[in-house]
């Protein structure tokens, strides 16, 4: 079987935190004959998925290398620090980076949050995940600043997250390859970017039904030439009709 004769599928990279969920099932909808295949990667591992031919697109977080990628801002997340359920954050509703000045805050090394100046002060060793760093807070090591959907992806009961009103925010993006703009990349763009299914640049609408012309302007065409048109109540030359009279 050549590629050509193999049965279309789209494979979708993503990054911890994105739940691509709402966007998979509007695919099931629209290609119920197009299976889709999620490819859960690293954050720092998608760029290279992506062009080593590992999925066809993928929910990413920027900045990454775009060397031979094409890439989509959808939205962005704001940053919290999670901290153990007693710490004094879990009084408040958001902090700020100066705030956590006198804290010691994790940064493990696939951080994906670009600082400036790392704050608060630096833990003896670096976490190398932000899972392992998620155990250390647990542990009363310190606090850790991560986008809000990662701290909801290793929610625990003893853990509690504040926004941090002035740290760096994470943008989730999708990517492809350039070169590789197919027509089921187009269809996911179309997705994430809430087009309809008939919209101009979705799926090839519906071709609209010509209209049936009503039956009495059917009935109402222009006679054959040479007939002579009547008029009601009228004779051949346009004369009124009498009656008959009769004989005395």
């Amino acid at each position: 079987m050549t590629d050509a004769d193999a049965s279309p599928s789209f494979r979708l990279a993503y990054v911890p935190g994105v739940t691509p969920t709402k966007w998979v099932r509007i695919w099931n909808e629209r290609l119920p004959d197009v299976p889709l295949t999620l490819v859960p990667v690293a954050a720092s591992a998608a760029p290279d998925q992506l062009r080593g031919g590992g999925a066809d697109a993928g929910l990413v977080r920027l900045p990454i290398d775009r060397t031979g990628l094409s890439a989509i801002p959808l939205y962005t997340e704001i940053p919290v620090v999670v901290a153990p359920k007693d710490h004094v954050v879990a009084a408040v509703d958001e902090v700020s980076i100066a705030d956590l000045a006198d804290e010691i805050v994790l940064h493990p090394l696939d951080d994906v949050l670009v600082w400036d100046s790392v704050p608060g002060l630096p833990a003896q060793d670096r976490p190398a995940t932000t899972a392992d760093a998620i155990e250390l807070v647990a542990a009363g090591i310190g606090l850790l600043v991560v986008p809000q959907s990662l701290a909801r992806l290793h929610h625990r009961k003893d853990l509690v997250y504040r926004t941090v009103s002035d740290g760096p925010e994470s943008r989730i993006a999708l990517s492809w390859p350039e070169d590789e703009t197919t027509e089921l990349v187009e269809e996911f763009i179309g997705i994430v970017r809430g087009r309809t299914v008939n919209s101009s640049r979705g799926r090839t609408p519906t071709p609209a039904q010509p209209k049936k012309r009503p039956a009495a302007a059917t009935a109402r065409q222009k006679p054959a030439t040479g007939a002579r048109t009547s008029r009601s109540g009228s004779g051949a030359k346009g004369g009124k009709k009498g009656k008959p009279r009769r004989r005395s």
